[in-house]
């Protein structure tokens, strides 16, 4: 296995390739090395709830917003609730916070 490079400034996975070029594999270390202040990721679940974490306690429901908004309406919902987010569970991961409601990562795709 080789070392491969990032891809994306945002990319998480560190990468290791096979020397023959038949494959790639990425380990995520999320706790050791917490990457929140560069991600760049949300879900939204199936039932309309935002997720700016993969280990938030609750999500933001974008259900009214997208009932009674227009398009622009909602990407500037979505860019507010993303510039507002506070979420650094890796980053400030101890005892106190190992005790918090956790989405499971099933329920949001992670």
């Amino acid at each position: 296995m080789a070392p491969l490079e990032s891809e994306r400034p945002s990319d998480v996975a560190v990468r290791w390739g096979h020397e023959d070029g038949s494959g790639e594999i990425g380990l995520i270390s999320s706790v050791s090395e917490p990457f929140c202040g560069d991600c760049v990721r949300a879900r939204i679940s199936a039932d309309g709830r935002l997720f700016t974490c993969l280990f938030a306690s609750g999500g933001h429901d974008l259900r009214a917003l997208i009932h009674d908004t227009n398009g622009g309406d909602l990407t500037a919902a979505i860019a507010a609730i993303w510039q507002r987010r506070s979420d650094r569970y890796s980053e400030l991961r101890s005892e106190e916070t190992s005790a918090l409601p956790r989405i499971e990562m099933s329920y949001i795709g992670g």
